[in-house]
């Protein structure tokens, strides 16, 4: 089960992550990225504290939107990943595709 909560702070879309991404609810997530996307969102922040597990689709869903992001000069940023999910991100490499931090403050000073 996958819990998306979606909060405006100042400048900054922040989209919280509770429970598990697969390959049912990733379409969720993707739908909840193309709204902010089409809501004119510059900073988008992914809180990931709560986040348990996430499958190949819902690292999908992430991939699927870096070329997007990038056109578009939007600063993505996912923080708070527990270990054994920030592992899933590194073996695949996708730390050097997205950025990641440890938590909401560096992520914050990152899109500064």
């Amino acid at each position: 089960m996958l819990k998306i909560e979606k909060n405006v702070e100042n400048d900054h879309s922040i989209l919280s992550l509770n429970g598990e991404i697969d390959a049912s609810n990733s379409v969720d997530l993707d739908q909840v990225i193309k709204e902010i996307i089409q809501g004119g969102a510059k900073n988008i922040l992914v809180d990931c504290s709560g986040l348990e597990y996430i499958s190949s689709a819902g690292l999908g869903v992430f991939m699927s939107y870096l070329e997007e992001f990038h056109e578009k000069n939007i600063r993505f940023v996912i923080f708070g990943l527990q270990e054994k999910v920030f592992q899933v991100f590194n073996i695949l490499g996708l730390d050097q595709l997205m950025t990641i931090k440890p938590n909401k403050q560096e992520a914050l000073e990152e899109i500064v």
